[in-house]
């Protein structure tokens, strides 16, 4: 046991099935019946224990809050909510895909970076080709007297 005073502290994951339908639907404040219905609808996903009771995540717990506030607040019907849950997925789909093309484009300015000073360096060997009867090297003739 931990001493008075001190402070345990612990990480749940957010996706970890942990709540049964009656205590998530009391944190959502709505009824066991309409979280029944949302998962019918998809809105929804719990986890399942192993002998099939249904168990809600706290991100599950936030998204009923979510269609709550959709459909009370906002005035949405259930089609609505279902097309704006499906736009975000669509979303955070395609900002995966640009930071995967943001990380491939860095990667590529390295290596075309990493090129160019290897372009550099063999362009600073090469020795510049002379046509034949071009010396590289003055030559002086002598010319033969008789």
């Amino acid at each position: 046991m931990a001493a008075r005073g001190t402070r345990i502290t612990a990480t749940v994951d957010v996706e970890r099935g942990v709540f049964m339908i009656s205590v998530a639907a009391e944190l959502a404040e709505m009824h066991p019946q309409t979280l029944r219905m949302y998962e019918a609808r998809g809105l929804i996903q719990p986890k399942r224990s192993p002998k099939g009771t249904r168990l809600y995540s706290a991100a599950d717990v936030d998204r009923l809050r979510r269609i709550q506030q959709m459909t009370v607040e906002l005035g949405m019907n259930l089609a609505g909510v279902e097309r704006v849950f499906e736009l975000e997925g669509q979303i955070a789909r395609m900002q995966r895909k640009v930071e995967a093309l943001e990380r491939r484009a860095a990667g590529l300015q390295q290596e075309i970076a990493s090129l160019e000073r290897v372009k550099q360096s063999v362009r600073a060997e090469i020795v510049r080709y002379e046509a034949p009867g071009v010396a590289l090297v003055p030559v002086h003739v002598r010319r033969r007297t008789r």
